[in-house]
């Protein structure tokens, strides 16, 4: 009877925060609207290569953009960066393993008072490492973007498929040392039509321009044509 109770106060607690999250969410996506800044929120295990996206974007000059990172400590992903020209505003969550919609007003609130956000095609949040909470977080994004990497094998979609069901865009990341894996991209395309069929699926490899140049004009097109997310969180 006690667990009982216990389990309802946490669902109690656990929705309380989730819809307070979703208020900030829908006025984040207004003030994103007022400002014509089209917002990617950027999702995956760690090391999936996030950052590493970024930074080739950035190289080959593609479009301007800002980031907000995410991680548990350090700032070493926004160094990186920063190093690369690009405008990062680092959040460190601590013990949380996901941003909130609250964290990335903050963020936002900063570098738009530092004016680092003008004459800026995209604002990318890079979210926190994992394949779980974040994709229950809204952050009034227009996109979410999911990476997965060929290390991580071909299952990931199955095993974890709340985060693959928030996906716009799912990218195979690190795909030139596919064959060095147990991976298959029909079985992903295969899981992929299972669980979100209307997601568009990339296979990239920072070794390959012309991947990359298919993510960027894609993303390109996004903008221009305001495709937004119509996932429900």
């Amino acid at each position: 009877m006690w667990s009982l109770y216990l389990d309802k106060k946490l669902y109690e607690v656990s929705q309380k925060i989730l819809s307070k999250n979703d208020i900030k969410a829908n006025e984040l996506r207004e003030i994103y609207k007022e400002k014509n800044l089209y917002v990617i929120n950027l999702m995956s295990s760690p090391g999936s290569g996030k950052t590493t996206l970024l930074e080739q974007f950035a190289i080959n000059k593609y479009f301007s953009f800002a980031v907000i990172e995410g991680d548990l400590e350090t700032n070493r992903d926004s160094m990186r960066l920063q190093k690369r020209g690009i405008e990062a505003y680092q959040i460190t969550t601590g013990d949380a393993c996901h941003l909130e919609a609250a964290m990335i007003e903050r963020a936002y609130s900063a570098l738009e008072s530092s004016r680092k956000l003008e004459n800026i095609d995209f604002l990318f949040i890079e979210n926190v490492g994992n394949l779980v909470c974040p994709a229950s977080y809204d952050l009034g994004a227009n996109i979410n973007i999911v990476l997965l990497s060929t290390p991580e094998g071909d299952d990931k979609i199955l095993k974890y498929p709340t985060m693959f069901m928030i996906a716009d865009i799912v990218l195979i990341t690190k795909s030139d040392i596919m064959e060095y894996f147990d991976f298959s991209i029909e079985n992903i395309k295969s899981n992929i039509n299972k669980i979100n069929p209307k997601s568009k699926l990339f296979v990239v490899s920072n070794k390959d321009k012309d991947s990359l140049n298919k993510i960027a004009d894609y993303l390109i097109y996004c903008k221009t044509n305001n495709i937004i997310s119509k996932h429900q969180y």
